[in-house]
């Protein structure tokens, strides 16, 4: 059973008086388990819906509708299936205490992973889930792999029942599914040997493996399950070697670069990121592969598009690992606009020194890197840290922050959307209050 929470005003639903809170049963008979259930036996232009409504009152809707007309309703989320491992490496393990509840949650579902590209171990899949998979095609799949012998797997889940992994892609791919997959390298557990065999056994699926990503381990100063090693220069640089080899044979035999090392790979290994042509459609940018290349490309690109704001002094925050890698970026905007962009380097207060990510810089790093900038005509700082009810992960809200700073204050992706004039509206009073 799915339950609607909206219904579209004029919408097919709408028309046969489908009311929120209406509960959704079956579909031709079969029951509605949850949003999967919905999108795929509703496909067809005509099938019969059974449902409850809110008053109890039992109702059957016979419906035709004509070139995939959507039926306009919104349904409430499912319950998430939570992990059952127990990752050192666990980003959710490595979390302070007294932070808002959703990010706590451990979510390992293959539903989301489908829907919404998020990474799912597979470890709690059962012989009905994978019926399902195969007969929705639910593909392609993003998988958190780490690593394919069964023993090193156990190790690095922390979970002795985990299946095995290699049996699963490999019954999957005989039905038609694809998978991205992910590979946190944590030294002296799955690099070196592990990795060549992890490696090896992904690529002898063929074409069912359209891309891995190779992520170094990170952890917090919270990070309390963490025995492993650190991921230092020389441990990113032997698995950056990895990828320029698998790469190399990759594109030899199959005309694809296949594996990629995130950014922070090549950050950590002091090495050169690839330009735009590397990543090809840039399939794993949510994991950080291609990032700061794309960041890159989207400057160049809206140069011509800046106003001049010749003598106006611009701060930019960013985190740590984009210390050395922000100037050059600055160079080209100050080139097109006049404008002296004052770099501002922020350091994590809530997850320690460790983490130099820029997207993950809560409230109170911003205010304490901007409080005294009394100087500065208006600041930038990292979009990827506000979520889409404007909170901070340390639940600190961006427009307090703001309204706490001396000067104006504007969340940024790439600069050009904040500073374009005829860009987003945020973009539009950043210009106003450059002029």
């Amino acid at each position: 059973m799915v339950r609607v929470t909206r219904v579209d005003p004029g919408s097919i639903a709408d028309e046969l008086g489908i009311l929120p809170d209406t509960e959704l049963l079956t579909v031709n008979g079969r029951p509605l388990d949850d949003f999967l259930d919905w999108e795929f036996l509703t496909a067809d232009d005509a099938f019969v819906v059974s449902a409850r409504l809110p008053d109890g009152e039992a109702v059957e809707y016979d419906i035709e509708r004509v070139d995939g007309e959507p039926m306009g309703v919104e349904l409430a989320p499912p319950t998430v299936r939570r992990c059952a491992n127990r990752c050192e490496f666990c980003f959710i393990e490595g979390l302070p205490k007294g932070l808002r509840k959703g990010l706590y949650i451990r979510d390992d579902d293959y539903r989301l992973s489908f829907a919404y590209g998020n990474f799912a171990t597979l470890s709690n899949v059962k012989e009905r889930d994978i019926a399902r998979i195969l007969e929705y095609r639910l593909s392609p799949l993003y998988v958190s792999v780490h690593a394919t012998p069964w023993e090193s797997r156990k190790l690095l889940l922390n979970n002795p029942r985990v299946p095995n992994i290699i049996e699963q892609l490999t019954r999957l791919a005989e039905g038609g599914i694809q998978f991205h997959c992910q590979m946190v390298i944590v030294p002296g557990l799955n690099d070196g040997d592990v990795l060549e065999q992890s490696l090896t056994d992904l690529w002898n699926l063929g074409d069912a493996v359209l891309s891995i990503a190779l992520v170094p381990v990170g952890v917090t100063q919270f990070s309390h399950l963490y025995t492993g090693k650190p991921m230092d220069q020389a441990n990113a640089a032997r698995i950056l070697d990895a990828v320029h080899r698998w790469e190399d044979r990759a594109l030899e035999e199959r005309d694809d670069r296949w594996v990629f090392g995130s950014d922070e790979l090549y950050l950590l290994a002091e090495s050169p990121l690839p330009d735009v042509e590397h990543y090809g459609e840039f399939a794993q940018i949510e994991n950080g592969v291609g990032a700061v290349t794309t960041l890159r490309a989207r400057v160049t690109e809206g140069l011509s598009q800046l106003p001049r704001l010749d003598g106006r002094r611009i701060g930019v925050v960013t985190g740590v690992s984009m210390r050395a890698l922000m100037p050059p970026l600055l160079e080209q905007l100050t080139e097109a606009t006049g404008a002296h962009f004052k770099l501002i380097i922020a350091e994590n207060s809530l997850f320690g020194p460790t983490t130099t990510t820029a997207g993950l810089l809560v409230g109170a790093d911003i205010r304490r890197a901007l409080e005294g900038q009394v100087d500065l005509d208006l600041a930038l700082i990292p979009a990827e840290c506000i979520n889409d009810n404007g909170l901070f992960l340390d639940e600190e809200s961006f427009i307090a922050v703001r309204e706490s700073l001396p000067m104006p204050v504007y969340p940024s992706y790439d600069f050009i959307d904040a500073l374009v004039p005829e860009g987003v509206s945020d973009g539009d009073a950043a210009v106003r209050s450059a002029a």
